[in-house]
């Protein structure tokens, strides 16, 4: 028998209003921890998944006892899409519940000024995105690059990879990765 603990996880923290971040300053494991058991790049021990569990609550025997629903909805209306980010960066998901699903796909708004962090993400899966509005200085390994309406990146997420949203207006991207990273 094989469980999705990755998925499980994100469905929880998600259903609890939690973004990785805040579930990590509650059970002091890192954020990078999370993201790379969410994606099912990494098995968590035991004592982990338990740390993990406990911010958000809920114990092991629950955590691996409930089956949510499969998505079912097809159409989500514009003020459906499910906030994920804060500050300065706004990740509106497609559909609430992505719990056995692949593919995440977000409308993203970079305020000007705004990134990732000077860290480049590193996960597991693939991402791609085209830009609407504004300009978006995307770098995947030492490639830098300055995006704008209509241009468009797809690679290996594995590859060191960083966003940052550059000129005085908003950027805004829809994207789209496999497996689910938020």
């Amino acid at each position: 028998m094989s469980v999705d603990i990755g998925s499980r996880l994100r469905h929880l923290r998600i259903a609890h209003k939690l973004s990785q971040r805040e579930l990590a300053k509650r059970t002091g494991v890192p954020n990078s921890t999370i993201s790379l058991i969410e994606s099912n790049a990494s098995n968590p021990s035991v004592g982990a998944l338990k740390r993990i569990l406990d911010g958000i609550p809920i114990g092991l025997a629950e955590f691996f006892a409930f089956e949510p629903e499969r998505p079912r909805k097809a159409f989500y209306a514009a003020e459906e899409l499910v906030e994920i980010g804060k500050g300065a960066i706004s990740y509106r998901q497609v559909g609430e519940n992505l719990f056995g699903r692949s593919l995440q796909i977000l409308k993203e708004c970079y305020q000007p000024g705004a990134d990732t962090g000077k860290v480049p993400l590193v996960h597991e899966g693939e991402e791609g995105g085209i830009v609407l509005s504004g300009r978006l200085e995307v770098t995947v390994d030492d490639e830098r690059r300055i995006l704008g309406p209509g241009d468009a990146y797809y690679f290996e997420s594995r590859r060191p990879h960083r966003f940052r949203c550059v000129g005085p207006v908003p950027c805004e991207v829809i994207s789209a990765c496999t497996p689910p990273t938020f």
